[in-house]
């Protein structure tokens, strides 16, 4: 009978730890499942090179925002990029006890728990801006980028 209590002891305490997750967690995981999709200030820096064709750099970045033509009438690709994180997380944790108790063949069953609760929630947002200018062959001539995060 002592051995029942222990182990049903020992597997509440289990489940009370093992399910809550800090709101830094959460937030990881919520970046490393969106990081892949994201056109970066890096990703320019690595892969946009002047005289690269409007097809290579659609590889790379996508279609652009704004499709535009200068005073010389070559065109001008620009991409504007807006992104809001918000992470909330909430977390509940508590202890469950289920308590076994009996004397001589007769038993008992009383069970209580005790719990808590913790949130919190982060909003940032992130803009990008890429302007990719083409000569009159359609290969980039020039290209900037401007990059805020608050």
């Amino acid at each position: 009978m002592k051995k029942i209590t222990m182990l049903i002891a020992a597997g509440a305490t289990l489940l009370a730890i093992t399910g809550c997750m800090s709101a830094s967690q959460h937030a990881a995981e919520v970046k490393k499942e969106t990081a892949d999709d994201r056109i970066t200030v890096g990703t320019v820096q690595r892969e946009i090179r002047q005289g690269m064709s409007g097809a290579e750099v659609a590889q790379v970045l996508g279609s652009p925002n704004i499709v535009s033509t200068d005073e010389k009438r070559r065109e001008v690709w620009v991409y504007d990029k807006v992104a809001t994180d918000t992470v909330y997380s909430t977390s509940q944790g508590g202890v469950a006890a289920l308590i076994l108790a009996g004397s001589g063949g007769v038993g008992g069953l009383a069970g209580g728990t005790s719990g808590y609760g913790a949130g919190a929630k982060s909003t940032s947002q992130r803009t990008l801006t890429i302007v990719i200018k083409y000569d009159e062959a359609g290969k980039v001539r020039d290209f900037s980028y401007h990059s805020t995060r608050f």
